[in-house]
């Protein structure tokens, strides 16, 4: 029965053929060698040898955990002592597991090198007791020169003599497997709320956001796809033409919410004699962000000198605080590049493969150019290594730790050498060269797929003065050959319009309104893509990006998403402008902004601003950044501004946050999540049982780009940073737009430690300022908590406050008094009555009488 490990045994050796053969670019020819006939053999020694040593072993075997649930992994390692010399190993350790209906597994497993150990990890697929044996049958070295393990018959290797290292048992283990998981450490979610570097060691499950910027490949170099089968979403991405930007393993910004800026240079409407026109400024960005650190080349006036220097500058990308800066001397250029070291083996499991569990990778920043490879500490900026690479000039960084030069030999020839050489180290050029192959052209091509090895080149060849289309070129970048060669009937919109993915390659083109594709292999065409709108979709940007299975590119009416599967247009996202400001329109006739734009993709999102080739004066007003959903199309943020460049996008992201250089305002505005502050009140004197409160705080944003300015809603962001930071109109130039504020949780502890929920209140988005009546129902002291949660914008904040509640107020008591019986009184004062009336009536009888 062939067993789960071995199936995954026998699939991680293919995948290390088939990796290694397909990524000969970054795996390092070791030195050659020739086996020998006779190798170490296991099991007993063989009759009528005599042996220089024998050696007595000890066996040991380790399992983890002691009891496991169905269907979870447990982990065996096996080593024996004393260990080999660095040169050797033992074969066939054998490793029987006794499952509990009593069905056997022999597993055999060489071990590593020097330390005589190995380990594998195990699929508990039954419940009960299982049994674990470990058997080392010995081993027979006999005497030659020993490379990597085996004996070989050059001068590779080094000379050992005979031994045989007697075999031993090491103790039986026992696993109990139980129907219930058992629980590993707590899984660690990714962050939601404000966050800050270092990230803990306890938090592992964070490192899909942790990379850094700019990124170039796994960073586990060729080995990544073996022991991360499956992890990298990304799939390309991992190096294309430096105008085009792609950032795994980051998170990118969800929120208008400027964190803090920069202002580096004059920009803005002249005015006086000059008039409307716009002085663009180009403030810069951060060539590098590592651990939370932004680098950039800056230009300052030296103390010591008249005239301005370049320094170079340290800071923290979420709150601009400058760690250190130094100026560049003469020769030296600020480093764009991230190298990890190769690191060495150690982890958990004794004898790791290099790559898993390895001891931490230092890294180092990178300045290729001028002949010279130069590393520099990322916490200090001080200079740790400046070595030669002459007669290389420059070259093409395309993934941790190894780079690519193109050499010409004798350009009116057309001889050139594709150069394949590793930043690891500390040698010389010769000792860092890896492979060394005739190339076809003077440089790289447009496009290259690093996976499988191929580079594609485009270029307009010329009748005459007019296109006649494009030639299509593409190269083995393993041996130099060319593949195919054709020159198509449409006419590339630029450079950067040429993408290759997943074994296509596809142009965006210039009459045809539209992309195509061809397999990289064959140069056979695979399909025409459906028609962007016309006629401003003719227009294509210089900048084009790969990712998610599409490819991403703008035109002077629209940013589009092509599915690289079929070439049907995914999605359309288009931003409407003022009918006078701009000459652009769609297929509706409505006036819109052109996207002349680099592109810039990361968690999912399309990041890019507004454009034209060659802008205007006065400078098109209206113009934005935007943030747009990858997958729909759909707009996430928008800010005002634009880049300053229509061919290399103008910033850089990592940890969350954009830093985006505006040639509106000459200024680098940092997006991302800031920090919140929540205030409450409540009365500072004891209160009657029965009596109201009033409850009063705020919440305000204490990021520095405006510190104790209110916090808003995520839908009021754009407006309220555009209000902000480009004195926009605070509702907006169309004056339909109205500021709110963020929620508010008021809770109350009683005496008794029972917990009222007084309710959600929303501040005021122009203020920050909430107020809240409440009656607490009881006497007593109560403690008035006040929680915001936090949003894109911001990281979540709380605060609390007392009140204390006394009795009610005394009620006075009204004094029993005696009410008299009037009744007997009042019927005699009617009888009085009546004999009064019946007298005046007879005397007025009389008197009438004697008249």
């Amino acid at each position: 029965m062939i067993s789960r490990i071995m199936a995954k045994i026998t699939v991680a050796i293919a995948l290390f053929i088939l990796i290694t053969s397909i990524l000969m670019l970054a795996s390092p020819i070791t030195a050659s060698a020739q086996i020998a006939a006779q190798q170490p053999t296991a099991g007993p020694l063989p009759t009528g040898v005599t042996v220089d040593n024998t050696v007595d072993t000890i066996a040991y075997m380790s399992a983890r955990p002691k009891t496991v649930g169905i269907d979870q992994a447990f982990l065996v390692n096996i080593w024996t002592s004393p260990s080999t010399h660095v040169e050797r190993f033992h074969p066939d350790y054998q490793v029987t597991i006794t499952k509990p209906d009593g069905t056997k597994e022999v597993i055999t497993l060489d071990s590593y090198c020097a330390d005589a150990s190995n380990w594998f990890e195990y699929i508990a697929d039954q419940v009960g007791t299982w049994n674990i044996e470990f058997e080392f049958k010995g081993t027979y070295f006999p005497e030659g020169q020993y490379y990597n393990g085996y004996i070989v018959t050059n001068s590779s290797g080094e000379y050992l003599g005979s031994a045989y290292y007697l075999p031993s048992t090491a103790d039986e283990y026992t696993i109990t497997v139980q129907q219930e998981m058992v629980a590993s450490w707590p899984t660690s979610p990714l962050p939601t709320d404000y966050w800050t570097r270092p990230i803990a060691p306890e938090y592992r499950e964070w490192w899909p956001i942790a990379g850094s910027f700019p990124w170039f490949g796994p960073g586990a170099g060729p080995m990544w796809d073996q022991l991360y089968p499956n992890t990298n979403p990304y799939r390309m991405g991992i190096s294309r033409e430096p105008m085009a930007r792609f950032a795994a393993w980051v998170q990118a910004p969800n929120s208008a919410h400027v964190v803090w800026k920069r202002e580096a240079a004059i920009a803005g409407i002249v005015g006086g004699d000059v008039g409307q026109q716009t002085l663009e400024g180009n403030p810069g960005y951060p060539a590098i962000i590592l651990f939370g650190r932004a680098y950039q080349s800056v230009s300052k006036v030296n103390p010591n000198s008249p005239a301005s220097q370049n320094y170079w500058q340290c800071y923290d990308i979420r709150t601009g605080e400058l760690f250190w800066e130094r100026p560049l001397y003469p020769g030296e250029s600020a480093p764009t590049l991230i190298e990890y070291s190769a690191g060495s083996e150690g982890g958990e499991n004794v004898g790791a493969v290099p790559g898993a569990g390895t001891s931490p990778r230092t890294p180092s920043l990178l300045s290729i150019s001028g002949n010279y490879l130069r590393k520099y500490n990322p916490l200090t900026g001080a200079i740790s290594g400046n070595y030669s690479i002459a007669p290389l000039n420059n070259a093409r960084y395309y993934m941790n730790g190894y780079a690519l030069s193109v050499q010409t030999l004798n350009a009116s020839a057309g001889i050139y050498r594709l150069i394949n050489w590793t930043t690891f180290g500390t040698g010389n050029l010769a000792s860092r060269i890896k492979n060394n192959i005739t190339w076809p052209w003077s440089d790289l091509g447009n496009t290259q797929d690093f996976n499988i090895g191929i580079a594609v080149d485009a270029g307009r060849p010329e009748s005459g003065n007019a296109f006649v289309g494009t030639e299509m070129t593409a190269a083995s970048m393993k041996t130099g050959a060319v593949l195919w060669s054709f020159v198509t009937p449409w006419i590339e919109t630029s450079s950067g319009a040429v993408l290759v993915e997943d074994g296509k390659v596809a142009m965006g083109v210039l009459e045809d309104r539209e992309w195509v594709c061809w397999d990289v292999y064959s140069g056979k065409l695979l399909w025409e893509s459906e028609k962007t709108a016309s006629p401003w979709g003719n227009f294509w940007s210089y900048s084009s990006e790969s990712a998610y299975g599409m490819i991403y590119s703008g035109t002077y009416e629209g940013l589009y998403a092509f599915d690289w599967d079929t070439g049907k247009i995914v999605w359309k996202f288009e931003m409407p402008a003022n009918p006078f400001e701009t000459p652009y329109v769609d297929e509706n006739g409505q006036t819109v902004y052109s996207w002349h734009s680099s592109l810039y993709v990361a968690d999912g999102k399309i990041y890019s601003y507004h454009c034209e080739h060659t802008p205007g004066q006065p400078i098109t007003r209206g113009w934005r950044w935007v943030a747009v959903n990858a997958t729909t199309g759909e707009e996430i943020w928008n800010l005002p501004g634009c880049g300053v460049d229509s061919r290399v996008f103008q910033g850089a992201m990592a940890d969350g946050y954009l830093a985006m250089s505006d040639r509106y305002s000459g200024t680098m505005f940092v997006v991302g999540k800031g920090k919140s502050a929540t205030t409450v009140t409540a009365p500072n004197i004891v209160i009657q049982k029965g009596n109201g409160i009033v409850i009063q705080g705020t919440v305000l944003d204490t990021s520095p780009a405006q510190p104790n300015t209110p916090c808003v809603s995520k839908d009021s962001m754009s407006t309220w940073m555009a209000y902000l930071h480009w004195q926009w109109p605070i509702d907006g130039f169309l004056h339909n737009e109205t500021i709110t504020g963020v929620p508010v949780t008021l809770t109350a502890i009683g005496p008794d430690g029972s917990f009222f929920d007084i309710g959600i209140v929303t501040t005021d988005g122009y203020y920050g300022t909430f107020s809240k009546t409440w009656t607490p129902p009881a006497e007593g002291d109560y403690k008035i908590i006040a929680s915001y949660s936090g949003d894109d914008s911001y990281g979540s904040s709380s605060a609390s406050t007392a009140v204390s509640v006394g009795p009610a107020p005394a009620t006075s008591e009204t004094p029993e008094t005696t009410v008299p019986d009037y009744t007997m009184t009042i019927v005699y004062a009617a009888i009085a009555i009546i004999v009064a009336v019946a007298v005046a009536v007879a005397i007025n009888i009389i008197i009438l009488r004697k008249k």
